[in-house]
């Protein structure tokens, strides 16, 4: 491996923090770590030079039928997994301080009115935290990018969605699993990181969830990843709403 390769990152939100899959453009090289924010990815000294997050980043001042025009254009593509895919409302909704709030402020900012899902005001503290993060440093905003890992995984199973989903009534479900760590291999991610137990505060789904937005990482390196929208739409803070794959 030429030692100027840049790292490359994965990232996923987990009990833990954030679970953070590095590797190299190519080859097997490549670590796992926790980090408590999403501030200290940014700062770890491999530097990472593309960042992709299963997260969303652009938060629109209104939100129209479904969500964002970036989940509404994904959905169709994954039949039976497009439940993953949850609705995004608007920034007010948010920065709400609690759920009752959220909802109320969901409701006046959308068309057709609608609240949030209890699912995305659940991650609401994680998205705030990359939003706060990516307002305040456009240097930062420029290398990371907003991934999912079922639309990753739809690329790398050859635009096709998966028919196995990897949880079942909240439980990992291990032929989903496996289904998506073949996938992996296929895309020559590294074998230790497939293979090594999650760290502790992750667990096997985030692991392998890291690991797809770390292949898109690759993807958008080589100049082969695309976004959902394209031409891609920006929030009032000039970040995009799009999901890459």
């Amino acid at each position: 491996m030429n030692p100027r390769a840049p790292w490359l990152a994965g990232v996923d939100g987990c009990a833990g923090g954030w679970i953070a899959t590095f590797v190299r453009p190519s080859g097997a090289e490549g670590s796992v770590a926790i980090f408590e924010r999403f501030a200290d990815v940014l700062a770890d000294p491999r530097a990472p030079e593309v960042i992709c997050v299963d997260v969303p980043i652009g938060l629109p001042a209104k939100a129209g039928h479904g969500g964002r025009s970036a989940e509404n254009a994904v959905r169709p593509l994954l039949a039976a997994r497009q439940s993953s895919v949850f609705s995004v409302p608007s920034r007010a909704a948010i920065e709400a301080s609690d759920y009752r709030l959220a909802c109320r402020m969901a409701l006046a900012t959308s068309d057709p009115p609608r609240k949030v899902s209890k699912q995305l005001y659940n991650i609401a503290p994680k998205i705030r935290e990359v939003d706060v993060v990516l307002r305040g440093n456009a240097a930062a905003a420029a290398r990371v990018y907003e991934v999912h890992p079922e639309l990753a995984f739809w690329r790398l199973n050859g635009e096709r969605s998966l028919n196995e989903p990897k949880k079942v009534k909240s439980r990992p479900h291990p032929p989903g699993l496996a289904l998506r760590r073949g996938l992996l291999r296929d895309a020559e991610m590294p074998g230790a990181l497939l293979d090594m137990q999650p760290p502790y505060g992750a667990r096997e789904d985030d692991l392998l969830d890291a690991l797809a937005c770390a292949a898109i990482a690759r993807r958008i390196h080589v100049g082969t990843a695309r976004p959902f929208p394209d031409p891609v739409p920006r929030d009032d803070y000039g970040l995009p709403m799009a999901i890459w794959t």
